[in-house]
């Protein structure tokens, strides 16, 4: 562990501990952001009506749309001379969301990426090549600080060329590595193009985040690469990368840092509070974030938490890996649906390669799903090249049935050949909606 006190904290003292920064936090953002000073007030919260860390359900929400309401410097904490950093989302969908770090929130954050990559088996002295993007997207300088605070010597290459990716690997031979597992897959896809053996490499881990993925995927993308493959949580507004991650003894929940970040889950329908356990919406409270603290941010993200210790030693709070988006959810015939859902189902059928697209299009005035997958070059060789072959009926047909079976739902599939779907140099494009904007109802 890097930093044992914390992350082996009894009941009784992270309690303590939340509570007291949960105080902390509400008298800063009460005198120094207007926008929650309003809110509170609107709701006749003083500070010291928080006695708990469960009190937290008295303090009212902040959503994404507040920070595009306030953009862009409306939710800060502190005055720009303060601010170390800024980053920001990409703004595909409106307004980009805004985010800033003081030195001491830049020096926080590394220190949890330096507890992550520790937890998935790094340490002083490893090679780590970051193959997450620099830029405005957190990702990139998240990992590459938290690395040189370790102990490790960063490989700052950055997403894409993934034969230069691969050159690295074999010339810096790099003991961990960092990107989305799109990404990694596709880097051990072009190893096994390039005649090498993808399994014989000096990589032992990996820190893969940044989309949902599944454990079929984990599994894949262990046998392709010989590695440990663990799930990194975060998301700008919050931290970035760090707020939790798997460990690699266990491999059974991601560990919430709940020293600096509390953690609920509630139904996304009523905004009720769900049992440990049962899926539901993260929602996240910055402890100790000074530029851009949040109240109770509903990050959108399906997951579930439990609060028993982990057979590393670790006593913090876990969260499953995170099911999918509230906004990617797709709705076939009033079921609904999420892509890592399809994923672990297709990774499970053999003759497929483990990529996938869902595309979303009209049909005169009804919307149409159609699900496009890959055979594997073994399978393509094997029937000749020829896709109107007996064994791709077949596996047409499994595909539906284990769909089916799997998700309730029934799905157009197309079955194209090898590589014939984008590789990924960051996020996959799971989800083409070729629609005009509207919600993801499809019948």
């Amino acid at each position: 562990m890097f930093n044992p006190e914390m992350e082996t904290l009894s009941i009784f003292d992270k309690e303590k501990l939340q509570l007291f920064r949960l105080q902390e936090t509400l008298a800063r953002v009460y005198s120094k952001v207007p926008y929650y000073k309003e809110k509170l007030s609107e709701k006749g919260i003083r500070v010291g009506d928080i006695k708990k860390v469960s009190d937290i359900t008295k303090l009212p929400f902040t959503k994404k749309q507040d920070l595009r309401d306030n953009y862009p410097y409306g939710l800060f904490a502190e005055p720009i001379e303060n601010i170390a950093r800024m980053h920001a989302s990409s703004g595909t969908s409106g307004k980009p969301t805004v985010v800033s770090y003081t030195k001491n929130d830049l020096r926080v954050w590394s220190e949890l990426i330096a507890r992550a990559i520790t937890a998935a088996g790094g340490n002083k002295g490893d090679v780590f090549q970051n193959a997450y993007g620099y830029g405005l997207f957190t990702g990139g300088l998240g990992l590459h600080y938290g690395a040189e605070l370790l102990g490790a010597a960063v490989v700052p290459i950055s997403g894409g060329n993934t034969e230069r990716q691969i050159l690295s690997i074999q010339d810096f031979k790099p003991r961990g590595i960092g990107c989305t597992p799109s990404y990694a897959l596709n880097i051990a896809e072009k190893m096994i193009d390039l005649g090498l053996d993808s399994r014989n490499n000096s990589l032992r881990y990996g820190i893969f985040g940044a989309e949902p993925w599944s454990e079929a995927m984990r599994e894949k993308l262990e046998e392709l690469l010989d590695i440990k493959a663990v799930d990194i949580y975060g998301l700008s507004e919050i931290m970035g990368p760090g707020v939790s991650v798997e460990c690699h003894e266990a491999q059974d929940g991601l560990h919430i840092a709940d020293d600096h970040f509390l953690v609920e889950v509630i139904d996304p329908k009523t905004l009720q509070p769900v049992e440990d356990g049962n899926d539901g919406e993260l929602v996240f409270t910055t402890l100790t974030k000074e530029a851009f603290p949040l109240i109770r941010y509903r990050t959108g993200d399906i997951s579930s938490i439990h609060r028993e210790p982990c057979r590393c030693g670790r006593t913090t709070t876990r969260m499953s890996r995170v099911k999918g988006r509230t906004d990617d959810m797709i709705i076939i015939r009033g079921v609904n649906v999420f892509p890592s859902e399809i994923e672990r189902t297709l990774l499970q059928i053999e003759g497929l390669s483990p990529h996938y697209q869902i595309r979303l299009s009209k049909e005169g005035p009804m919307d149409c799903a159609e699900l496009y997958v890959e055979v594997c070059d073994e399978l393509y060789m094997g029937i000749n090249q020829d896709l109107n072959h007996e064994k791709v009926r077949m596996l047409e047909r499994q595909i539906k049935h284990e769909i089916k079976s799997a998700c309730l739902v029934s799905v157009k599939t197309v079955i194209g050949s090898p590589k014939s779907l984008p590789r990924s140099e960051g996020k996959a494009v799971r989800i083409l909606d070729q629609r005009k904007p509207g919600p993801l109802m499809f019948s």
